[in-house]
């Protein structure tokens, strides 16, 4: 059996696009993207199965029925997929209400750790604990902040 090819494609721009929105800054956004992706996983697994008769004993020979589990495993996904949608959608209702926007901020710790490892500083450290120290271990060589 080969796939459908509009299968393929529907499942191609499902996570291209749930991926690109994945990488936005917005919470909005990123809900739309979990959502997309959400729906790519199903279609994928809905491809996956076997074509055939209803699983009913009785019905048909047991050779010509369907599985029955990528229907159960779409519908795990299902449920799976509306929690994780419920939790991003508490996250940017409670961000709208307290910020008056649904957008993330950048960390103020996050930016200090990268301006200290640009300096090769180690944070918190006085001069006396440094001295036996190696290198430090996150340095990749010569530009690798620039990346």
């Amino acid at each position: 059996m080969s796939p459908n090819l509009v299968y393929v494609v529907v499942i191609g721009v499902l996570f291209g696009a749930g991926v690109s929105l994945l990488l936005e800054r917005t919470l909005t956004r990123v809900l739309i993207g979990v959502v997309l992706i959400g729906n790519g996983v199903n279609v994928l697994i809905l491809m996956g199965g076997a074509y055939g008769t209803p699983p009913i004993i009785g019905e048909a020979p047991v050779e010509g029925m369907s599985d029955p589990l990528p229907q159960a495993m779409i519908l795990t996904a299902i449920v799976i997929t509306l929690g994780i949608t419920a939790f991003l959608l508490a996250l940017a209702y409670r961000s709208w209400q307290l910020l008056g926007h649904d957008e993330v901020q950048d960390d103020a710790e996050d930016t200090r750790i990268i301006e200290l490892a640009e300096r090769d500083e180690i944070p918190h450290a006085k001069e006396s604990e440094t001295e036996d120290l190696p290198s430090p271990v996150y340095d990749a060589g010569p530009g690798w902040a620039e990346r």
